[in-house]
């Protein structure tokens, strides 16, 4: 049996956001989203990422969320494509157009439904040759993620948090979100949440936001890199590469090999590795670190060798090991903030390019 649905304006209207979690602000605009066309895409940003306080539920969980607001009639009607975080927003909106052709290859008319809340809105910009109905924000009433999961995080009683915000979310998401936090995940993102606040505390008192500095470094050998899991917070457990902040008399080669020896204790001689350097990137996205503006400059060595050089966890360090190359993808939602994208961007694990 075929659906009649009524003229809608386009064939299909996008809805593009994290939705961390999905509030009445949000559903407002999937409600319109919905009276504007037969189908509808909703886009769920920074997919595949480790959980974090930003990013605490999985593209699938929001997925379930948001259908679980929706009666089943609109439900059949909503798609969801998810799509990872490039740290460029050429790339970015690439994929974002891939995954919505991917979605509803037929669609002539194309409606991105959207909400300018501040600067950080700027990437609805990046999709001229989609028509834009852009709805105002109601000024007496805002609403915003960052506050919901605040609460969140900082609950003394998870209970009366959520009851005190629990007129910001549908019914389904309130519920979803409470049984959510019965799960193994919450408590460690409470104490990244945490260890984040004091970190940003300790710098508040600064006449202006500081920038850091850091530096990491990719070591790749017999089809192996050089990874360390994280032993504190934050990111306590994922993966990173080997890496830290650069001291004040240090040059950023010198930097990259202190932090790579001091939680490595590679087996590889300092002139071998300045030999064995490929390149160098710089990683500078404003929002790639929660704990403030930090620019990374990522060096990349190549031993070109079959044995791999033992290696032995040390400093902040929980664990040093050799990964293949090619587990690498299937690991993505385990690295710490950027630091997937920075092996793709040498390493170009996802074959889309830089």
């Amino acid at each position: 049996m075929t659906l009649a649905y009524p003229a809608y304006p386009a064939d299909a209207a996008i809805l593009i956001g994290r939705f961390q979690p999905f509030h009445n602000g949000h559903a407002g605009l999937l409600q319109t989203a919905l009276t504007t066309a037969a189908q509808v895409v909703v886009v769920l940003g920074s997919a595949f990422h480790a959980r974090s306080p930003k990013n605490p539920f999985t593209w699938q969980e929001r997925a379930a969320m948001i259908a679980a607001t929706l009666p089943e009639a609109q439900r059949a009607r909503v798609h969801y494509v998810a799509v990872r975080d490039y740290y460029d927003d050429g790339l970015w909106a690439d994929a974002v157009r891939r995954a919505v052709a991917g979605a509803l290859p037929a669609a002539q008319r194309v409606t991105l439904v959207a909400c300018f809340k501040d600067a950080t809105s700027y990437y609805l910009h990046h999709f001229p040759h989609w028509q834009l109905l852009n709805l105002e924000i109601d000024a007496g009433a805002p609403i915003g993620a960052t506050a919901i999961r605040n609460v969140l995080f900082e609950a003394e009683d998870v209970d009366v948090s959520l009851s005190a915000v629990a007129q910001l979310l549908p019914a389904a998401i309130g519920q979803y979100v409470k049984a959510w936090t019965l799960l193994p995940w919450y408590a460690p993102l409470v104490q990244e949440h945490r260890a984040i606040e004091a970190y940003k505390a300790r710098w508040r008192t600064a006449p202006y936001a500081p920038i850091f500095c850091t530096v990491d470094a990719l070591v790749q050998t017999g089809g192996h890199v050089l990874l360390v899991r994280r032993g504190g917070y934050p990111g306590k457990g994922l993966w990173a590469l080997p890496g830290g902040f650069l001291e004040p008399r240090e040059r950023l080669l010198q930097g990259a090999l202190r932090e790579l020896a001091e939680e490595t204790q590679l087996g590889v001689l300092a002139p071998t590795l300045v030999e064995a350097l490929v390149g160098v990137a710089v990683f500078d996205h404003p929002d790639r670190s929660q704990r403030g503006r930090t620019i990374t400059h990522a060096h990349y060595f190549d031993l070109k060798t079959r044995q791999l050089p033992e290696v032995t966890a040390a400093d902040d360090a929980a664990l040093a090991e050799w990964v293949p190359v090619a587990s690498l993808p299937a690991m993505e939602e385990q690295f710490f903030e950027d630091h997937f994208h920075i092996l793709n961007h040498f390493l170009q694990l996802t074959h889309e390019g830089r």
